[in-house]
């Protein structure tokens, strides 16, 4: 049976045929959608579940590899750097049964802080990289990951992107293999505790590991030379290999799709076949670098871009420097007349009226990542720094104690609290540093997609669970100052705002409002502008909300009765009380 897939669609599925049955991940774009299809299969027995950070879903599939089942692990590029600690070490230790660590990096930084080439960790931790460049091999290179990690005994990257997570293309359907293996760990100390007695041993058999996969790679099948033309060689991988595909429809090409370790002696027998060698890949010179190792004369990034990602139109420009003419393309994007769209934070979204309080102070707003990141854009311009996840607590206290003049304010939201703020916290409760930390709890992990954590009281699974409150952690951790406001409450939210940023000791405010995408039963009848009191002061304009807009000659104010939910925000920004509900 064939279907069209996305790519993380078929990694899903891939895991479903495999036999894997442990899932772990965090959710991050482009990265989510693996395990949201993989537990539509739970009544194979499969279970799956977000936790609460990258470093947990990697040691927790981890676990389940130690006891011999098949697991598998998700996250996006950044999410690798979070869980890099356990990941270098089971490098070393080895697992029982097969474990893939799927990892979506995201060139051109679509919903990303940074722009990570994730082979790198392959070659820093030496482990397998598994590279698909499409839908379908997306799902054959998860039971082919899974089958080299139980033969070397070690863990297995793979790779996807952007484009490979959410283009779709024709998947050829399998069935699930039933593996019956007895799920118990084995006791053996020398392989599994990390001590540097026996640490050394390990690095020691992951050297000799190292050399058999070094083999192994130049005749694994998903590594191939497509004939074509001697003139031109080009070696690629991932989903770079499509545009090469398209551009260079005459050239020979080495396909890589284990792309590490290096296969040498087949990348030495492809160059030796054609009189230029043209290598193309996404971000880093990864492949480039090695191929120029092995004393081959190889084009690379001085005409392929090293920053952002790769499209047809690029390649043609490669194309056409390499041939000595100019180019003659014409963007794809430039086919379309549309009208930009910047980002903004929804009608209604509850974050808005925590920094429209928070103009009246003036503070430096220490950000993190999430929703409410948009609020370093006009009109609220509320937010100074963004570095990664859990920072919005940890650099807000790294201020405070470098003696920063003004009010320090850190903003993360609930599922970022739960990922890597608890820590940051207990930094500041144990150190007596005196922050406020804003907590924007809108019940969901809204920025990926609405998934659920720790603070919803429900699994990814779809099982009734604790519901873990903030402010119960905060008190736990030695916090004493601790307040819950509702941010749709402009006034009162100014108030308590005013009262904690200027008290002289560390403080938690929990915002708590539902996303406003969650709750759309609770949505009230629109509002709408009197023309008759208006006065355009503007003041409206500057909560940022789309629902409230300048009419074409910008004469006036409307509201669009089609995206207002009626939260009631503008009414009471309003002096001149000509923001009324439709009746």
């Amino acid at each position: 049976m064939k279907i069209l897939l996305s790519g993380n669609e078929s990694i899903a599925r891939g895991a479903y045929e495999a036999g894997v049955t442990v899932a772990a991940g965090y959710p991050g774009t482009p990265s989510t959608e693996i395990l949201e299809n993989l537990v539509k299969y739970k009544d194979s027995g499969i279970y799956c579940e977000w936790a609460p950070n990258e470093k947990v879903a990697l040691e927790m599939a981890a676990g389940a590899a130690m006891a011999g089942a098949r697991a598998m692990a998700t996250m996006k590029h950044v999410g690798l750097n979070v869980a890099a600690d356990p990941f270098m070490t089971l490098a070393y230790t080895g697992i029982k049964g097969g474990l893939l660590v799927v990892v979506a990096d995201d060139p051109g930084m679509y919903s990303s802080q940074n722009e990570q080439d994730s082979r790198n960790y392959a070659r820093f931790a030496k482990v397998p990289l598994l590279e698909p460049s499409d839908s379908q091999e997306a799902k054959e290179f998860v039971k082919l990951g899974l089958e080299i990690s139980e033969r070397f005994d070690i863990p297995v990257i793979l790779r996807s992107s952007t484009r490979i997570s959410h283009s779709k293309s024709v998947v050829t359907l399998g069935r699930r293999e039933e593996r019956k293996v007895e799920i118990a760990f084995e006791k053996n100390p020398q392989k599994y505790v990390t001590v540097p007695i026996y640490a050394r041993r390990m690095r020691v058999r992951l050297d000799e590991k190292f050399k058999r996969l070094s083999q192994f790679v130049n005749t694994v099948e998903c590594n191939r030379i497509i004939e074509g033309s001697d003139k031109l060689g080009i070696i690629t991988s991932g989903v770079a290999y499509q545009y090469v595909a398209e551009i260079f429809p005459d050239a020979s090409i080495l396909k890589l799709g284990m792309s590490f370790p290096f296969p040498d002696k087949l990348i030495l027998d492809f160059a030796s076949r054609v009189e230029k060698v043209l290598v193309i890949e996404e971000l880093d010179d990864f492949l480039e670098e090695h191929v120029k190792a092995l004393g081959i004369k190889a084009i690379g990034k001085e005409l392929v871009p090293r920053i952002g990602e790769l499209n047809p139109d690029i390649l043609e420009s490669v194309r056409a420097k390499l041939e000595g003419r100019e180019a003659e393309v014409q963007s794809r994007s430039e086919e379309f007349d549309l009208p930009p769209r910047p980002p903004v934070m929804c009608p209604g979204c509850p974050h808005r009226g925590v920094f429209y309080a928070l103009r009246r102070f003036k503070p430096v707003v220490v950000g993190d990542i999430g929703c409410y990141s948009l609020a370093v854009f006009p009109p609220l311009e509320m937010l100074d720094t963004i570095i990664c996840m859990g920072a919005g607590i940890s650099a807000a206290h790294g201020m405070d104690k470098a003696g920063a003049k003004g009010n320090i304010v850190g903003v993360l939201g609930d599922s970022t609290f739960f990922h890597s703020g608890i820590t940051g916290l207990l930094d500041i409760a144990y150190n007596k540093g005196k922050s406020t930390i804003i907590v924007l709890d809108n019940r969901t992990t809204a920025m990926t997609g609405h998934q659920v954590h720790p603070g919803t009281g429900e699994t990814l699974m779809g099982e009734k669970t604790q519901e873990v409150l903030v402010e119960d952690i905060a008190r736990a951790l030695g916090i004493r100052r601790i307040r819950t406001i509702d941010p749709y409450d402009l006034k009162e939210t100014e108030r308590i705002l005013g009262e904690e940023i200027n008290s002289d000791e560390a403080s938690v405010v929990v915002s708590r409002r539902t996303c406003a995408l969650l709750c759309r039963d609770q949505w009230e009848e629109p509002y709408r502008i009197d023309p008759e009191l208006c006065r355009m002061c503007r003041r409206c304009l500057n909560l940022g909300c789309p629902a409230i807009e300048l009419t074409p000659d910008g004469n006036s104010i409307r509201i669009n009765e089609l995206l207002c939910i009626g939260c009631g925000m503008c009414e009471q920004v309003c002096p001149f009380k000509a923001i009324v509900r439709e009746e």
